[in-house]
């Protein structure tokens, strides 16, 4: 771990702390980055910081941002219709930029962003970290290899859930002039993003939307069918109304082989030119099929599972705060789920295992609301 008295070789900035603060936190973590300041006009996110972030500068005033000096890059962190004024800003100031998702609201103000970046030099770039999830360079090399065949099919899914409270908060979420758009413009740009980058270049798109379980201006619902420039066609459904969130689906079927995966984790991977198919595919689930596992107890009550995850709660807390100044830890998180045999009326192991992994997502999302990110992302 590095010494935080000593300067890094690059100099970080976050501007705006809600998605921000997880930028935030991985600048202050990374052995590459030195996170020198955060600027927010909000003063309860600005004492968040502060106790979170020892020493880091804090700014509520852009400009004093922008002569900072030791700033070499800066997170853009701000709704979606504000990205492309401060990434300008930001680079014509001297300062590297990388801009949250979407790089902004219309093309016409994602091409303010690009020009800026050749008129100023600097280097911009834009959240689209899915691309680096384990599974998703082991299914990008079965395109690019051929291992998958002519690409035919693609199939991709965006079923998340979000209650009333999520679009007011803010005021800006599910608004034309700020979000640009909803399910498909905000939560599933990732996945786009993704199946551009598998799939290729878009040639046509057939799209139905709606509003169909919450009041906001935009989409909450949206289906399309798209064909592309390699002759494959894909499916894409996004919505915010699927209770309680089901996770990212991306499969896609080629004359060579099939791989499926839900968000980061790999579900299906079937070749046609492999020498062992079922082995293949058990080395490749093993390597990028999650980080999930599952303990089987026997002869136990639900009071005795409970008292096992509240000791290993406190284990986990209890090393969490072992580390010093000289000898930090990497703090560990995780979420839990269980299921009983006494709670499930079909006592059967795959009913208990759904019901556990149900449960575990759900202990995942409350989590995450808790330290305000998104409750779906993995």
């Amino acid at each position: 771990m590095h010494n935080r008295t000593e300067r890094k070789r690059i100099g970080y900035a976050v501007l705006g702390l809600g998605i921000g603060m997880a930028h935030a936190d991985a600048a202050y973590a990374s052995d590459n980055a030195d996170l020198v300041a955060v600027c927010d006009i909000d003063e309860a996110r600005l004492h968040q910081a502060e106790q979170a972030y020892p020493g880091v500068t804090l700014y509520r005033d852009f400009e004093q941002l922008l002569h900072d000096e030791r700033v070499d890059i800066i997170s853009v962190c701000l709704p979606s219709a504000m990205h492309a004024d401060f990434a300008v800003r930001c680079m014509e100031a001297g300062k590297d930029v990388l801009v949250e998702k979407p790089l902004d609201i219309t093309p016409a103000r994602a091409e303010l962003i690009e020009q800026a970046r050749l008129r100023t030099g600097r280097t911009c770039g834009v959240v689209h970290q899915n691309r680096f999830n384990a599974d998703m360079p082991p299914i990008r090399d079965a395109v690019v290899s051929g291992r998958l065949g002519r690409l035919i099919l693609g199939t991709f899914a965006v079923k998340w859930y979000r209650e009333q409270s999520y679009y007011d908060r803010g005021g800006w979420r599910g608004t034309w002039e700020m979000d640009g758009g909803g399910s498909l413009m905000n939560q599933s740009v990732h996945t786009v993003d993704l199946m551009q980058w598998l799939m290729g270049d878009v040639v046509s798109v057939t799209s139905t939307m709606s509003i169909a379980n919450h009041n906001i201006e935009t989409e909450d619902l949206t289906a399309s069918l798209l064909r592309f420039a390699n002759g494959a066609t894909a499916t894409f459904v996004s919505t915010t109304c699927a209770y309680p969130g089901i996770s990212t689906e991306i499969c896609l079927y080629g004359t060579g082989g099939t791989v499926e995966a839900d968000a980061d984790c790999l579900k299906t991977w079937k070749m046609k030119d492999s020498a062992d198919e079922d082995a293949e595919e058990a080395a490749m689930l093993a390597r990028y099929g999650g980080d999930e596992f599952v303990a089987i107890l026997t002869n136990v009550s639900p009071e005795d599972v409970q008292r096992f995850l509240e000791k290993l709660k406190r284990m986990t807390e209890e090393y969490n705060r072992s580390g010093t100044q000289l000898l930090p830890v990497i703090p560990l998180s995780y979420a839990a789920g269980y299921a009983h045999s006494a709670n499930v009326e079909n006592n059967t192991m795959p009913a208990l295992l759904r019901l556990a992994d149900y449960n575990m997502y759900q202990n995942k999302a409350a989590m995450k609301i808790a330290m305000g990110l998104d409750p779906i992302s993995r």
